[in-house]
């Protein structure tokens, strides 16, 4: 167990999940930073990720999404009066940083403190210095659940910053709405979702996964192979793509879904070596990204032989895999560590050098870190910290992030954001070869697409 300093913090609460149960520890000027353990390497689950690991316990049923028009009982309390206190306002923090898990949630975590950090350095939000509560998903998702009750029924935080995985997300959406509380959500997911206490800071489909179909098509990549891990991510996005491809001339020359930290290949690649696609549109998630592409490169098929583009591989995953079976592959995010922009340039040195055991920086980290600054930007536009009266100031505000300006929807509670695909290079970097051009708004059931409609009704009830 390591501990680290954080600077600009008076205290920190950090409350872990240890043997079933919760030990809390406050330290003055101190951040502690848990080291994933197990051997399985669940490195990236894209937001959209993961099911719970067969080990631990089942899953509640909680996986109904919300959408703007809720009918969902909503406890209007505000904790907004109990939030803050003197000079200070509580804000939760909730992400696995135990089990395996941790390996991606921790470096969130990391981001979304320096922002806070930065914030208090120059005053806090209206006056009001931001004393963080840590807590421990610690990978489970009853935990979370848990956890999310305790922020907003106990601690009565202002927000709360957290999730990685969709059914994390989705196992807290009901406990959010119940008591009112705010959820910013920093992963891409798999859309079809909307909820009245979530703002959605990662992409959501029409901002990854539409754009990169297109993009394929029109450089010439008309036969997709789907493949994917075996759960509600890449079976509600390659739903989405099997319409965008039937309507626009592409092709479906294969369709297989592996489950979570499968590791046999073989039998695969030969499947798809037999189809001839032009591409494969990768959602794998996990470990099995490192025995794909490991088994690809064995049987001597390259990106220019079959090229990939993957929606779940970012950086980290990258050194994981090894930039070597990676190089010429695509992916596709609205942010890089190589996007070249000037805040990016300080956040990338800002975060490595608070953070020296974070190599890279990535999407979710960016995303985030962003989400602190735009809660505070709603607040501030609010002259508030009441629930109700932030989200109904959050429309249209804007702030200059890493990956470039985004802006707030105020109707989906997402945000607009530039796409871009990259090519891994051999340095374990993204270059990236196109973008939107602009921030694309955000349209989380696919409402404007053509091609999208009817799937709604199709999908929401399973995504």
């Amino acid at each position: 167990m390591e501990i680290k300093e954080v600077s600009n913090l008076s205290s920190i609460q950090i409350n872990l999940s240890e043997g079933g149960a919760t030990k809390r520890r406050t330290r003055p000027l101190e951040l502690m930073a848990i080291a994933a353990t197990g051997a399985a390497l669940s490195f990236g689950l894209a937001g959209c990720s993961s099911n719970p690991p067969a080990t631990q316990a089942a899953t509640p049923d909680t996986s109904k999404p919300s959408d703007a028009s809720s009918t969902t009982t909503t406890t209007s309390t505000s904790t907004a009066s109990t939030a803050v206190t003197g000079d200070t306002v509580k804000v939760g923090i909730l992400h696995s940083l135990s089990g395996t898990m941790a390996i991606s949630e921790v470096s969130v975590k990391d981001a979304e403190m320096m922002a806070i950090n930065e914030i208090n350095a120059k005053g806090g939000v209206m006056g009001k210095k931001i004393v963080p509560v840590v807590e421990d998903g610690a990978s489970d998702w009853p935990t979370f659940k848990t956890k999310a009750e305790k922020l907003l029924t106990q601690d009565k935080v202002a927000a709360v910053f957290g999730c990685w995985t969709s059914v994390s997300r989705k196992t807290v959406l009901p406990v959010f709405e119940k008591y009112n509380g705010l959820l910013w959500y920093p992963v891409q997911y798999e859309g079809m979702e909307t909820s009245p206490n979530i703002f959605y800071t990662g992409a959501t489909t029409n901002q990854q996964i539409s754009p990169a179909v297109d993009w394929l098509l029109k450089n010439g990549k008309k036969k997709f192979f789907l493949l994917g891990s075996d759960y509600v991510f890449p079976r509600t996005a390659n739903a989405e793509i099997k319409a965008q491809l039937k309507a626009n001339g592409g092709t479906l020359v294969g369709e297989e879904y592996t489950p979570l930290g499968h590791r046999e290949y073989s039998t695969l690649v030969d499947k798809i070596k037999a189809a001839k696609p032009d591409v494969v549109f990768n959602t794998l998630n996990g470990d099995s990204n490192v025995e794909f592409f490991k088994q690809l490169k064995a049987v001597g098929l390259t990106a220019k032989d079959l090229p990939t583009m993957s929606v779940s591989i970012a950086e980290p995953e990258i050194r994981a895999i090894g930039p070597d079976k990676l190089a010429g592959h695509w992916a596709v995010w609205n942010y890089f560590e190589t996007t070249n922009t000037p805040e990016n340039k300080k956040f990338v040195t800002d975060l490595k050098a608070a953070n020296p055991k974070t190599p890279v920086t990535d999407d979710p980290m960016e995303a985030g870190y962003f989400g602190v600054y735009l809660w505070k930007a709603a607040v501030e536009k609010a002259k508030s910290f009441d629930v109700d009266k932030v989200k109904a100031a959050s429309d249209g505000i804007t702030f200059k992030a890493p990956e470039g300006e985004i802006k707030i929807d105020g109707k989906t509670h997402h945000t607009w954001k530039t796409v871009r695909i990259g090519v891994v290079g051999a340095d374990g970097q993204f270059k990236e070869i196109w973008n939107s051009g602009k921030p694309v708004k955000p349209d989380p059931y696919l409402d404007t697409y053509p091609w999208g409609k009817g799937l709604k009704d199709k999908l929401v009830h399973t995504a």
